[in-house]
């Protein structure tokens, strides 16, 4: 069976969804992403706006204002379901290490 769109998230996915929890335009993800992860996750301006579109499509973001070429964007309820459910799948992967992980190399 193939896999959902979006059923997992990349990390550049997530960054840019939790970024838009407040609006901004893509040149302020880019920059709020390369803080928040002490430059370890760069977005470059292909992938990103990219992203943007294909989120804008499937509903987790929205567009709300265009200034020129500057866009700004918002997550929305559709897109926070699904930050919040990519959360909640590493919080499971993370507690299965804990409990099972460390068995493997007793």
């Amino acid at each position: 069976m193939a896999r959902e769109k979006f059923q997992t998230l990349t990390e550049q996915m997530f960054y840019i969804l939790l970024c838009l929890q407040r609006e901004c335009c893509g040149t302020d993800i880019m920059e709020r992403v390369r803080r928040m992860t002490g430059e370890r996750v760069i977005i470059g301006p292909g992938t990103l706006y990219s992203l943007l579109e294909s989120f804008c499509q499937e509903g987790f973001i929205r567009e709300t204002k265009c200034e020129g070429r500057r866009r700004s964007y918002l997550i929305t309820p559709k897109g926070r379901e699904r930050l919040d459910g990519e959360v909640e799948r590493l919080r499971r992967q993370v507690e299965d290490y804990t409990k099972f992980g460390e068995e493997e190399f007793a």
